[in-house]
């Protein structure tokens, strides 16, 4: 009996694990821009041949202060397995993360 429940638990692991798109297997980086010096803040952008792209800033925030932080504002784009475009815009920042979409649930 303990092993039809251990088999039973592989085959469950199996069966619920993600399955990769062979498109995104095969995915090739078409764009990457990066500005990191580490002071003040970052950018960075890239875009792969699957269609996902994503595109974020961070800026410093109270620079010296007690109060220093980074806030980021940025964007990224997939195409979900029922085919559609999906983008999502997002803040994060002493508010937290703050993401907007349209096929998000609106607060």
């Amino acid at each position: 009996m303990k092993m039809f429940i251990i088999i039973s638990m592989f085959v469950a692991a199996a069966l619920a694990a993600p399955q990769v798109n062979p498109a995104d297997a095969q995915a090739q980086v078409l764009k990457y821009d990066s500005d990191n010096a580490g002071i003040d803040g970052y950018n960075f952008a890239f875009e792969t041949s699957n269609g996902i792209s994503q595109q974020e800033q961070g800026t410093l925030q109270n620079a010296g202060s007690e109060n220093e932080s980074i806030a980021v504002r940025g964007s990224f784009t997939y195409t979900g397995a029922d085919g559609v475009v999906y983008t999502v815009t997002y803040i994060a920042d002493e508010n937290g993360f703050q993401p907007q979409g349209a096929h998000l649930p609106s607060k």
